[in-house]
């Protein structure tokens, strides 16, 4: 009943090819920004900020360049790890090499970083697909780890790999405090959102698509598989780049080679298949779901546990949360296999027809 589009009128193609052609669909994105740059600012705590929603927004922004690879391409990537990593030490080497250097020109150029090293390593997508791909791309990471953690030049001679930065700032401004951190970071994210949203929405976004469907097709009508592979694989290199710098950089100001280990990249993997692939709202819901669920049951379960007299140590808790975890990953592939996203969208598909069945 109040999600309907019956009277908005289109009277041209881009009123008609707009991100959000519903405004009900406007007016909530405009709520939904109002909220996260005025509303969690003024009420949220320190806590919050540092144990949820800068590290949600980060991950965020990281599964939303995995997802361009894996979701709108069709090419599997196990690297993600290895491109945040290329881009946290790309951008700390120009912050610290050149003096005077802002953060965001660092960052960018963290990005282009990762930018090289993804094409270099999507390379073997113009010859292999699938598991093989995959293996290709966990090469990647394998390679970041022992070349920050050898090669002493990328660290400047530190003997453990582990680096630092402090006083950052930007536009004359300091980002050392958790709110300031969180809008530098949220900022971000929404500009390369939408960068993302408009550029999966344009023909080369289209080309991703036709080849993840059918890349023998797809070459038959004329796009070109290396020219849409390499492109995609360049974009998510450089999102997921900056992403990594701005974890880096923001949220754990002191780092090393471990901090982008494996297990960040299938982190960011399960970020995509359970938020939903091919969808930038995917990203969003996917990282909500991994950040926000450890620290929901580290909190809980125990409160729940001990209702029926039962006494749970630490060590449980976080055997429970794997378990946990493993087992809503299982259930997402079997039960709804295109995530949360497909969720929302099937939800809100039967919002415009409610209360009327047909």
């Amino acid at each position: 009943m109040f999600y309907r589009e019956n009277g908005q009128f289109k009277t041209s193609y881009r009123a008609d090819q707009q991100i959000l052609p519903i405004s009900q669909d406007r007016f909530a994105m405009a709520l939904i920004l109002l909220l996260a740059f005025v509303v969690v600012p003024l009420l949220a705590s320190d806590y919050y900020f540092r144990a949820i929603l800068i590290p949600f927004v980060i991950m965020a922004l990281a599964a939303l360049g995995v997802n361009i690879l894996v979701g709108y391409c069709g090419q599997i990537s196990l690297g993600s790890g290895a491109f945040m990593a290329v881009g946290a030490y790309g951008a700390y080497n120009f912050f610290v090499r050149i003096p005077g250097l802002p953060l965001i020109p660092a960052l960018i150029l963290g990005g282009l970083c990762a930018t090289v090293f993804g094409i270099l390593f999507g390379l073997p997508s113009l010859r292999v697909k699938g598991l093989y791909l995959a293996v290709a791309t966990l090469a990647a990471q394998f390679f970041a780890d022992w070349m920050f953690l050898r090669i002493k030049w990328f660290t400047l001679d530190a003997p453990s790999g582990s680096v630092s930065v402090s006083s950052l700032q930007v536009f004359g401004l300091p980002i050392d405090s958790a709110v300031s951190k969180y809008l530098f970071c949220l900022s971000v994210l929404a500009v390369l959102a939408l960068l993302a949203k408009n550029l999966v929405r344009s023909a080369i976004g289209r080309e991703w698509m036709a080849i993840r469907d059918m890349d023998v097709a797809a070459a038959v009508i004329g796009i070109r598989p290396m020219y849409a592979k390499l492109t995609a694989f360049a974009v998510s290199s450089f999102i997921v780049g900056v992403a990594g710098a701005l974890w880096a950089f923001v949220y754990l100001s002191s780092w090393e080679p471990a901090a982008f280990s494996v297990e960040v990249s299938f982190r960011l993997l399960f970020m995509v298949i359970i938020g939903g692939l091919g969808s930038i709202l995917g990203a969003f819901f996917g990282a909500a779901f991994i950040v926000v669920l450890p620290i929901f049951l580290n909190q809980f379960l125990p409160l729940v546990l001990g209702l029926v007299g039962i006494e749970i140590s630490t060590a449980g808790i976080a055997h429970a949360e794997l378990m946990i975890f493993g087992a809503l990953i299982v259930w997402f592939l079997i039960v709804e296999p295109h995530g949360l996203a497909k969720l929302w969208a099937t939800g809100k598909q039967k919002l415009r027809l409610w209360p009327f069945p047909h």
